[in-house]
């Protein structure tokens, strides 16, 4: 069993993409908890997992080798026999801390086939499922009366593009900025560390998960294999931008050139891919919004030093000379989401209208809902592949942000 995982590309064929059905744990939101863990609404599980089945269906259907997260944890699980190991680890990163309480779930969880002990990871785990005898004071005064769960659902890992990505030929493991989603890229250390599709591969690791600042994969587009875009962002820090940028020059990645593009830290925009992906070799949405009044905005061109471990850094404010520059094209077609109208452009960007998945030059996936950027897209050529989107949507992702590409031609 092997797989080559290579991303060099934003908009190459797409041939292996990793997907997580939406499970339990979306139904395990409340109105009180939605905040917390990074919703706006409460999705109808039954409807979702249609459009997400029909998403997974465009991508079989144009040649494209769907995995799903769930899955490849639990064979990675019993592949290494480590069950007992990663309820441990689970345990501690949901914050449990009583001796008598980890003690106890551990034993409820170890009942489980490592199948269901995923999908019970994944979807919460509530106070009431077991007989809890804890005697110790930080419980019964702190957590108990806190909490519907031991350990919290994991709403947003529907979301995969956001835990780790491929870049060239090795994967960046993300430290997530929420707390609520910090739990995530923990699945993707299993995968890769234990799953035989992963271990026994080419994949370089240039990231880990424990490192202190953060970066996410909504965030990094690759835009070539010289060239990566970054979004400074509201879960993306330029630091982590820097590091990563390091460590791909040092151990010769592919990439000779970083952009940093700086852009509002506001939820509506949250990652770079919410408000500008890359369509065709010439082609790009865009949120105007993200752009000043004069249409100038921070871009930071990032490119390796004389010295080894040196990084030189150069400001710009056109993003469009930018990209035509670094990626030697002498003209890039803009489209604007929502056309820029004043209501359609922050409605259909506020739906993901910009978050397109390419899955060949010039043919993308999109949300059916947003179809003033649908047929803005149309009329520069492009094809596009609507799905439905009225659960789906209601996380605030697209789906781009629903796949993590494993293999681009």
């Amino acid at each position: 069993m092997s797989m080559i995982f290579d991303v060099k590309s934003e908009i190459s064929k797409l041939n292996a993409v990793l997907l997580k059905r939406p499970g339990k744990e979306v139904e395990n939101l409340t109105p009180n908890t939605m905040h917390d863990l990074l919703f706006d609404d409460i999705p109808y599980l039954p409807i979702i997992q249609e459009e997400h089945d029909a998403f997974a269906d465009v991508l079989r259907n144009n040649g494209t080798e769907v995995l799903y997260l769930e899955k490849l944890v639990a064979e990675a699980i019993d592949a290494a026999g480590i069950k007992e190991n990663v309820i441990k680890d689970f345990i501690a990163e949901s914050g449990l801390n009583v001796p008598d309480i980890k003690t106890e779930l551990t034993k409820y969880l170890m009942t489980f086939s490592s199948e269901e002990l995923v999908d019970k990871i994944m979807s919460g785990v509530r106070n009431d499922e077991f007989d809890i005898h804890a005697r110790s004071l930080s419980w019964l005064a702190d957590h108990q009366s806190n909490s519907l769960f031991l350990m919290q659902p994991m709403p947003n890992l529907y979301y995969t593009r956001d835990p780790a990505n491929i870049l060239d030929n090795g994967i960046s493991i993300n430290n997530m900025t929420y707390q609520a989603r910090k739990r995530e890229s923990l699945f993707m250390s299993i995968i890769v560390k234990h799953h035989p599709l992963f271990n026994h591969s080419n994949l370089e690791v240039w990231r880990d998960r424990t490192v202190s600042t953060s970066i996410e994969g909504g965030d990094v587009l690759v835009l070539s294999e010289d060239v990566l875009a970054i979004g400074i962002s509201q879960r993306t820090s330029g630091q982590a931008i820097e590091e990563l940028a390091q460590t791909l020059f040092d151990k010769h990645a592919t990439f000779t050139k970083v952009i940093a593009i700086e852009i509002p830290r506001v939820r509506a925009m949250m990652h770079l891919d919410t408000v500008f992906t890359m369509i065709d070799y010439d082609k790009f949405t865009i949120h105007p919004g993200i752009q000043g009044m004069d249409g100038e905005m921070s871009v930071y061109v990032l490119e390796p030093g004389k010295e080894s471990g040196d990084i030189r850094v150069k400001h710009h404010t056109d993003l469009t000379e930018v990209l035509k520059q670094t990626l030697n094209l002498p003209e890039i077609a803009m489209i604007p989401c929502g056309g820029g109208d004043p209501i359609a452009a922050p409605r259909e960007q506020w739906n993901d209208g910009s978050n397109t998945l390419a899955i060949e030059p010039g043919v993308v996936v999109t949300y059916n809902r947003n179809y003033v950027s649908n047929q803005l897209m149309r009329e520069q050529g492009v094809k596009v592949l609507e799905i439905p989107s009225s659960e789906l949507s209601r996380g605030r992702g697209g789906p781009r942000c629903m796949s993590m590409p494993l293999n681009r031609s």
